[in-house]
């Protein structure tokens, strides 16, 4: 600082982004002691500092010029050059940009040396805000050595955090990573906290950017710990956090958070610019999460910001995603071709990474309206990407390589491309160790994946089709997930879960009200997911690859095997089984999500007494849902046990329900190699049974007494001794579980999916912790067969938890049920365990031994087994 400053003072500008809240009241306390002019200008700086980044822009402004009032006053050049860039980045953030960059010419005029480096480097950071790159890497670049040269390590560590940052949005990850680290090290030497923070963000968006979504997660939630602790906003890190939670699945959750963060900028009278960056994240988020005229609302007010502040780099980052929701709402034109071909044009001189995506756009809707030359022209630009970069631009690449081959006849071609967009994506998703983000991470592939059943369907018949239906299916179950880390916080997190969950349970029976503890509860799930969403993947593959052959070879020539796939909003027909794969074409998939609807009510009624003459309507809905799901197949099936492979949608069709199916052996599996996998799977050598019984149940968990007396040497865990710990230790490694509890389904968090415990829920994240789950397991409750269909055809839920983890079968019921009429079924179910049937076997037995009434029939309904044990 110049000469004539007091220490005290001169401390206050770095104490911004050190201590904010202790740097505005000194200032303040400043201004009300009369200062000198020059002392006065340094209080009115950081005051406009913080208003600027943490407040009111309005004020900021107002602070900043009466600093550069009080620095031309008292006569001093750099001074007032310092609080000219200060200003100039003011007005930029307001939008007002060529007053701005005027300001930063002054300043750069007025200040010498060590000063004029100052404000180079802010005007790169303005330069960078514009999406002027270039000129950015310029102003750092004869800033960075002044600085050094002046051992100014706080500007310094600034400067190469800039600097990475702008390599980051040309694409240069290698070079950014660099900057962050010797930033890093520097900061590491002062006690610049926000400065600190603001490393670790940037070191997230670095991981990010090298295709590390689990480790970008991390540090953002790390950088918002420390942000959270100096009390400032954090808008720049929610539009990062946006990024990585589009690129994890997350749409719906980035486009909540971009929304509520708009919400508290406005409330602030913040940043002009921040809005438009945030405007654009929320309409990146709308289209995926299925929104395209919030997409269009939101960035056509992007556009408009941008335009108005002169950042023609973000102006036309906004176009692409206006155009991406237009085409999304069904509005393809000629029009639409052209102005997404001007717009990849623009990002390719820009040298933005998201150039091939603008290509890949004109291709497509050029390809809607029959253009294929023009199609052929774009859709060879956006293939180029597809050999190097970030996962997602290589997915990129291949989607356009895919759709020239579909465009020129070559059904080879397709399915080449297809298979080297998937494999790209599942390097991509091992990644991932949560099973949650593997899951949303193949909706990425589903255009891909889509693409080859219809390639594969018109070249390679029934066989190769099932081979590609396969493909994309339940990959999560494919691999084992990453077990959560022994992390005392997660664990502590968790036990304070349960106990926040079972008090409000207690408090909802005796009918108070409880919203501090829904709120806690809230807090802590979401502490918990987001622990999770850190872990990385650690299988070195993607999985087995499904061999048609191996299927076949296990079926033999007694089970069938029944794969449904859908192809453009039709429901085919996949039957296995007998050495060979036949097709046939059933009904429509909306009619039959929207029947099952009406089964899944007509079984709620059910079960409860006196709804008898509803039975008639079922039994008419389960007819018509054989005709749509299975058509002529359903006369094809003989009389041995099949095997129901379902897409996601139809999870909760009661399959048995189906008149075809209704006494046969009947099971369900998320896909073919899931059946395989399970199937292959050996029953533990000296596995023991496990009994358990939760609190609540109308029968009391009837069923268990009996059992436990019929299996003798059985682990029974019941009252007090069904403790979420306990029941975890038995669960591990036994041969057969069987859990009486109340189950609850979260369908918008499917992994706090629930089963009661004395202690409270244990949830799908607690059965992620077992290192074998049980070879077979029983849960005789309701709604502990729903699961939620997420990604391309995935599906989440308690089922889903078990299987990738040694549970080779399992019944569950997809219902609410009759707690009495449930006790029977598992008494027969069980006998019919003990005299050596499968689930499946002994399942179809315990159905017919019911007495003939709706409830009791219903209830043999709602259950279905999964697996092949």
């Amino acid at each position: 600082m110049t000469a004539g400053s007091s220490d005290s003072v001169t401390k206050l500008l770095p104490m911004v982004f050190a201590d904010p809240g202790e740097a505005l009241a000194r200032a303040r306390a400043l201004l009300d002691a009369v200062p000198s002019p020059l002392d006065a200008s340094v209080a009115h700086q950081v005051i406009g500092i913080w208003q600027r980044d943490f407040g009111d822009l309005r004020l900021a402004l107002h602070h900043l010029r009466q600093a550069r009032e009080c620095a031309a006053r008292a006569d001093s050049a750099d001074r007032e050059a310092d609080v000219l860039a200060t200003l100039g980045v003011a007005l930029v953030h307001a939008g007002r940009t060529r007053e701005g960059l005027a300001a930063f010419e002054r300043g750069v005029a007025r200040g010498a040396g060590h000063t004029r480096a100052r404000v180079l480097y802010r005007r790169a950071y303005v330069w960078w805000v514009l999406g002027h790159h270039r000129e950015a890497l310029e102003d750092v670049r004869r800033a960075v050595p002044v600085l050094r040269q002046a051992d100014d390590v706080i500007w310094t560590a600034r400067a190469l955090t800039l600097r990475a940052t702008v390599h980051l949005a040309l694409g240069s990850v290698e070079r950014a990573e660099a900057d962050f680290t010797a930033a890093e090290a520097l900061w590491d030497t002062t006690g610049q906290e926000h400065d600190k923070a603001d490393a670790v963000e940037s070191r997230g968006l670095a991981a990010f950017r090298s295709g590390d979504v689990p480790a970008a997660l991390r540090l953002l939630d790390e950088a918002e710990e420390r942000y959270a602790r100096l009390g400032t906003p954090t808008f720049m890190l929610n539009i990062r956090r946006c990024e990585v939670l589009m690129a994890a699945g997350l749409a719906p959750e980035a486009l909540a958070e971009a929304d509520a963060a708009i919400g508290r900028l406005d409330g602030l009278g913040g940043q002009s610019t921040r809005k438009a960056e945030l405007l654009l994240a929320a309409a990146r988020a709308a289209r995926p999460a299925g929104d395209p005229h919030t997409a269009i609302a939101r960035a056509a007010l992007a556009v408009r910001l941008f335009s108005g502040q002169r950042r023609t780099w973000w102006e036309t980052h906004a176009r692409l995603v206006l155009i991406e929701a237009r085409h999304a709402a069904g509005r393809g034109s000629g029009r639409l071709v052209a102005d997404a071909a001007a717009v990849a044009a623009k990002l390719a001189s820009f040298g933005s990474p998201a150039a091939p995506e603008a290509s890949l756009l004109a291709g497509r809707i050029a390809l809607d309206l029959g253009w294929t030359a023009d199609a052929e022209r774009h859709l060879a630009v956006a293939a180029r990407s597809r050999r190097s970069g970030p996962p997602l631009a290589r997915m990129t690449g291949w989607a356009a390589q895919a759709l020239r081959a579909q465009a020129a006849g070559s059904a080879r071609g397709v399915l080449e491309a297809c298979r080297r967009g998937l494999d790209v994506l599942d390097d991509h998703r091992m990644t991932l160790g949560a099973s949650e983000l593997r899951a949303r991470a193949t909706e990425q592939g589903a255009e891909l994946a889509a693409l080859a059943q219809r390639a594969s369907l018109v070249s390679g018949g029934p066989r190769r089709l099932l081979v590609w239906s396969e493909r994309w299916r339940a990959t999560v179950l494919s691999t084992p997930p990453t077990r959560p880390p022994a992390d005392p916080e997660l664990l502590s997190g968790m036990t304070a879960f349960r106990e926040i969950a079972s008090r409000a349970e207690a408090a909802r029976m005796e009918g108070r009200p409880v919203p501090a503890l829904d709120r806690e509860q809230r807090r802590l799930e979401r502490e918990i997911r987001s622990r999770t969403l850190h872990m990385r993947g650690e299988a070195p593959g993607s999985g087995d690859r499904f061999d048609v052959g191996r299927l076949l070879e296990r079926l033999g020539d007694e089970v069938l095997l029944v794969e449904l796939a859908v192809l453009d909003g039709r429901v085919q027909v996949l039957l296995c089984g007998r050495g060979r794969v036949r097709r046939f074409e059933a009904g429509l998939l909306a009619e039959a999500e929207t029947e099952a609807e009406h089964v899944q009510a007509g079984l709620r009624r059910l079960a409860h007494p006196g709804a008898e003459a509803r039975l008639p309507v079922v039994e008419a809905a389960g007819r018509r849902l054989e005709e749509l799901l299975l058509g002529p197949a359903a006369a094809r099936l003989g009389g041995g046990p099949v095997v129901i492979v379902p897409p996601g949608r139809l999870h909760r069709v009661p399959w048995a329900l189906l008149p075809s199916l209704r006494d046969r052996v009947l099971s369900v599996s998320p896909s073919a190699g899931s059946w395989l996998r399970a199937r292959e799977t050996a029953p533990p050598p000296e596995g023991c049974h496990v009994l358990v019984r939760g609190p609540g149940l109308a029968t009391g968990g009837a069923e268990v007494p009996e059992l436990a007396a019929r299996y003798g040497c059985a682990t029974v865990l019941e009252e007090d001794g069904a403790r979420v710990p306990r029941v975890l230790e038995e669960l591990d490694g036994a041969a057969l579980a069987h859990i009486a509890a109340h189950g609850t389904f979260r369908a918008d968090s499917p992994l706090f999916s629930s089963l009661r415990m004395a202690d409270g829920p244990i949830v799908v994240h607690d059965f992620e912790r077992l290192a074998r789950s049980p070879y077979r397991i029983i849960l005789s409750c309701c709604d502990t067969a729903r699961l939620a269909s997420v990604g391309a055809d995935e599906l989440l839920g308690l089922v889903t938890a078990l299987l990738p983890l040694g549970t080779a079968g399992v019944v569950a019921c997809s219902a609410p049920v009759n707690d009495a009429a449930v006790v029977p079924l598992m008494l027969a179910l069980h006998k019919g365990l003990d005299a050596g049937l499968s689930l499946a076997e002994a399942l179809r037995d315990a159905r017919a031994s019911l007495p003939g009434d709706a409830l009791h029939q219903a209830t043999g309904w709602a259950f279905s087994a999964f697996g092949a044990a």
